[in-house]
């Protein structure tokens, strides 16, 4: 399995968007509200909202490929563009997602693996992110690769207030 990873640009902003849809609605879209769930998809995944983020030197977005295939990407934040602990010293994971045909073949873990990589490049001393408290196989897939409950905070799917816990994995 060849897996690579490419930079996103404002190029892949078409492609950015829709796999961004796909994947966020594949994996959450039965389990809410289908007027709260489109209100959140059209906003979030807008193309202009993309494309301010692509333009931001603080969020990061890698396509992954397996040789020519497209099968996931992840968002990154750094700095001021992370979207709750805003601590200098941490990344934040925002979204890393694997298309459903691919899911199953190891990808995620790379994925990791190459996020975990790059917060270590950047001097960070550990990373974090938010997982949906009714997502226990994320939940269960962070916690195999040693990332550590230290909060929680309201996510809002629409007008849906949810749970997300807030996960931490220590580089040192």
């Amino acid at each position: 399995m060849p897996l690579c990873l490419r930079e996103c640009d404002n190029a892949d902003l078409e492609t950015l968007v829709k796999i961004s849809k796909n994947t966020f609605a594949a994996a959450f879209e039965k389990d809410n509200d289908p007027e709260d769930f489109q209100s959140y998809i059209e906003e979030a995944f807008h193309p202009n909202k993309l494309s301010e983020e692509l333009a931001n030197e603080n969020c990061l977005f890698h396509f992954v490929y397996d040789d020519e295939v497209l099968v996931g990407y992840f968002k990154l934040n750094i700095e001021a563009a992370q979207t709750d602990v805003h601590d200098p010293n941490a990344l934040e994971i925002e979204r890393i997602y694997v298309l459903g045909d691919h899911q199953g073949k190891k990808i995620g873990t790379w994925m990791l693996q190459q996020i975990i990589a790059k917060a270590r490049d950047l001097g960070k001393e550990y990373i974090w992110l938010g997982v949906w408290e009714h997502n226990p196989k994320a939940i269960s897939f962070y916690q195999k690769h040693g990332f550590i409950k230290f909060g929680e905070h309201p996510y809002y799917i629409g007008t849906d207030k949810q749970t997300d816990w807030l996960l931490r994995l220590e580089l040192k």
